[in-house]
């Protein structure tokens, strides 16, 4: 996508992010020239702008051939509202539905108005992220009712099948709705929203420190990415410096936090085709590698090993020599275990051919991410779009095209190989120098955004800096919002029997799009 600064009216803040603002009118115009240029939406998210003298604002983040473009729109105090954008991008429809219920936001024209995050926790006139919005605790009110409206499949022989929100293991909240004839798929409809704590409220106020705990916490399993993402969005507002060690660490934790999640994944793919065998050796591996990572960094997850500013640890020469050996053990069995997996005819006979997203539908409906590249969506900001220190790593995208379990699976073991790589390429590249620089002193309000190709796809952090220095506004953005919708259209025309092999494929996050 060529970007016309003058005609977007965007400035380049960082490498590969433009930032500008336009006419809500013109949203539908700007969306249709990113998507025919091969573009996709990355997020969809509102503001309350009263405070400052305004009215409200709808916030969008497109990626492009050139980068990243974050742009803005001034919507009125009085219903706040702008064009609808989920004809062009369908995974724009849910982004717009949280926007109402949690802002008001309307998005005019759009087929789906149904209700996405309110369940039963606030009235049908509150809109938790106003500032005007009293949040203390509160219990589910009686006399608001939860009818969700989906959308029934009739005919003779179709039945449907309920499964959630409570599951048999220890997983998020979740519900899908199966419409069936006999085992085989016709629909499927995802109700999520159970895991919504507030996230977004709970920034508002919050010294910046404090915002980087919490936005680690967005999503557990990809702690490390939403913690560098909110760092960078803080630095880049304050225009704070970061030592360059701190940098290539923290891309070590990035790969180490990639490699630890397609550990695990890979034996839970093994385990539900009733491969024990992998299921354990992977976990075996995963966990040496977690015990590795709490001995030499402090936590097994890395939580709060990256700050504003910087990073909180540093690894030594010894550590070092550890990772390393570790790393060539991991590769090892890795390969091992691939070929096993490769000749194991259950396993591929199970893999191939199920849960199939094309690579035009994976185009269309904006899959992303690792699912992405397994239906030939080439989009990894590492390689694209770096930024320090991957602008001097050269990063090689796994990619596949059938877009089934087994491409996602093959997806996963390449980027293992790939992130080994680069971890020895971090530790041996790895400058000297500070761990840490504190930030610039807010003068004035400020905002700043931070995209991170965490190891389940793009994550966005975006956030205001009050004068006071507190956090105003913050929304972080999980891949999860894009490829949720997927999975309903993965699963059609397979038996129910495999949904939860296609799922584990795709390893979605409730929590990270639920906030």
């Amino acid at each position: 996508m060529k970007i016309d600064a003058q005609d977007w009216n965007l400035t380049l803040i960082a490498p590969h992010i433009w930032r500008g603002g336009i006419d809500a009118a013109t949203l539908p115009a700007i969306a249709q020239a990113v998507k025919d240029e091969g573009g996709q939406l990355v997020a969809l998210w509102g503001s309350d702008e009263r405070h400052l003298d305004g009215g409200y604002a709808l916030h969008a983040a497109f990626i492009t051939a050139n980068g990243l473009a974050w742009i803005s729109a001034a919507l009125a105090a009085d219903a706040p509202a702008h064009p609808d954008l989920a004809a062009i991008f369908p995974q724009a429809g849910r982004m717009q539905r949280a926007n109402f219920d949690l802002l008001g936001i309307r998005a005019e024209g759009a087929e789906d108005t149904r209700k996405w995050l309110r369940h039963v926790a606030w009235a049908e006139d509150e809109f938790p992220l106003r500032k005007d919005f009293q949040s203390e605790i509160r219990n589910p009110k009686p006399e608001i009712t939860d009818a969700y409206p989906f959308l029934r499949v009739a005919g003779e022989g179709v039945h449907e099948i309920a499964v959630g929100p409570i599951h048999a293991g220890t997983i998020e909240p979740g519900h899908f709705r199966f419409s069936c004839i006999g085992d085989r798929v016709l629909k499927l409809e995802q109700r999520l929203g159970y895991t919504h704590q507030g996230v977004e409220k709970r920034f508002e106020g919050r010294d910046l420190a404090s915002g980087a705990r919490l936005a680690g916490r967005v999503s557990g399993d990809s702690h490390i990415a939403f913690a560098w993402a909110y760092c960078m969005a803080v630095e880049q507002a304050t225009d704070s410096t970061v030592p360059p060690r701190a940098l290539w660490l923290r891309a070590l934790f990035l790969e180490i936090e990639r490699i630890a999640n397609h550990l695990g994944d890979l034996g839970y793919l093994g385990n539900d085709v009733a491969l024990s065998f992998g299921f354990m050796q992977f976990w075996r591996l995963k966990e040496d590698w977690l015990r590795l990572a709490a001995k030499l960094f402090g936590h097994r997850y890395l939580f709060d090993r990256i700050v504003p500013g910087g990073v909180a640890v540093d690894l030594d020469a010894a550590g070092q020599r550890e990772l390393a050996a570790l790393a060539d053990r991991v590769e090892m069995e890795v390969r091992e275990l691939k070929a096993v997996y490769d000749e194991h005819a259950t396993l591929q006979d199970r893999f191939a051919n199920t849960g199939i997203v094309t690579p035009a539908l994976a185009a269309r409906l904006g899959l992303t991410g690792l699912a992405g590249r397994a239906s030939a969506q080439a989009w990894d900001a590492r390689a694209q779009f770096p930024q320090a220190p991957y602008d001097q790593l050269g990063v090689t995208m796994a990619t596949a095209r059938k877009g089934d379990v087994l491409a996602r699976s093959e997806v996963r073991f390449g980027e293992i190989h790939e992130s080994l790589r680069l971890i020895r390429e971090i530790m041996k590249r790895l400058p000297t120098g500070a761990l840490q620089m504190p930030l610039v002193a807010v003068q004035a309000a400020c905002e700043g955004i931070g995209w991170v190709e965490g190891w389940r796809g793009q994550v966005l952090v975006a956030l205001r800096i009050g004068d006071d220095g507190k956090l105003d506004r913050v929304h972080p953005h999980d891949p999860s919002w894009q490829n949720w919708p997927l999975l309903e259209v993965g699963v059609l025309g397979n038996i129910v029997p495999d949904f939860p092999l296609i799922n584990k494929s795709f390893n979605l996050s409730y929590s990270g799009q639920d906030l």
